[in-house]
């Protein structure tokens, strides 16, 4: 018998092309969820080192920022203002430290006063 003569009854057909279309998609199904599951435990993992380098770096700030001591050579005083408010005199204070590139605390004010144009 030539498989070409060899004729599949209609219900047949149906059914065997069915469960071939059924199995395919189950198949898909499953790589589908297991790229759900995959891509959501890898992000966890993401997550978690993420959070550790975080920690990381948090402790490394908490240990390397301890309030630094006044050198010796800082004075440390009295600063007069004539004629200007403490908001202004600490501007100015700051674009002086600023612009000379010396930290704030080693600077010495020892008044600052408005100058009327």
């Amino acid at each position: 018998m030539n498989l070409l003569e060899m004729k599949m009854p209609l219900s047949e057909a149906f059914l065997t092309s069915g469960i071939g279309i059924a199995t395919v998609l189950a198949i898909l199904a499953v790589i589908a969820c297991l790229i759900i599951y995959v891509s959501k435990f890898i992000r966890m993992m993401e997550e978690k080192a993420a959070a550790a380098k975080k920690a990381d770096i948090v402790e490394e700030v908490n240990l390397t920022a301890k309030p630094a001591a006044m050198p010796a050579d800082t004075m440390t005083g009295e600063l007069e203002l004539v004629k200007t408010d403490e908001k202004t005199a600490a501007v100015i204070m700051a674009i002086v430290s600023d612009q000379s590139g010396i930290p704030l605390n080693r600077l010495s004010f020892k008044s600052i006063k408005l100058m009327e144009e």
